[in-house]
């Protein structure tokens, strides 16, 4: 298995638990189910895009130590992500004050659902076993 499908892989299951999160919040915040599905269905075509070449980017990455790793990595998705969900929302709004609030709202909720998304994904070995081997080759 090619190691490009975990990062597929790892992108659908991460955008599957921040739609859930990102429609939930925007749902409380209006009051208005539809609106957050609208956000919720926007922030899934971006968001899938843009944490997939942020995955590649980090694959790429020497921090080796794994917790320091899952920090930045959550600390630099969420920057991505919040901004994103300002913009998405704002756009489907038309309100600065609801926008704001669920991209603050998201950044609590979506940095905890993250980082244990990252400790599970750090300890799978799917996808993993081809290019384990390769390195152990290598040496």
């Amino acid at each position: 298995m090619k190691l490009i499908n975990r990062h597929i892989a790892k992108t659908i299951s991460w955008r599957i638990l921040g739609t859930l999160d990102t429609m939930f919040l925007s749902w409380i915040i209006t009051g208005d189910l539809k609106v957050g599905m609208q956000i919720g269905l926007a922030d899934v075509i971006i968001k899938m895009v843009l944490y997939y070449l942020h995955e590649r980017a980090w694959f790429k990455s020497s921090i080796n130590n794994s917790n320091k790793r899952h920090l930045f990595k959550t600390v630099t998705w969420r920057v991505i992500g919040t901004i994103t969900t300002i913009i998405l929302s704002f756009w489907i709004l038309g309100n600065s004050t609801h926008s704001f609030q669920i991209g603050g709202a998201e950044t609590l909720t979506k940095t905890i659902l993250y980082y244990f998304h990252e400790k599970f994904w750090y300890r799978l070995s799917f996808g993993l076993n081809k290019y384990r081997k390769g390195l152990k080759e290598q040496i």
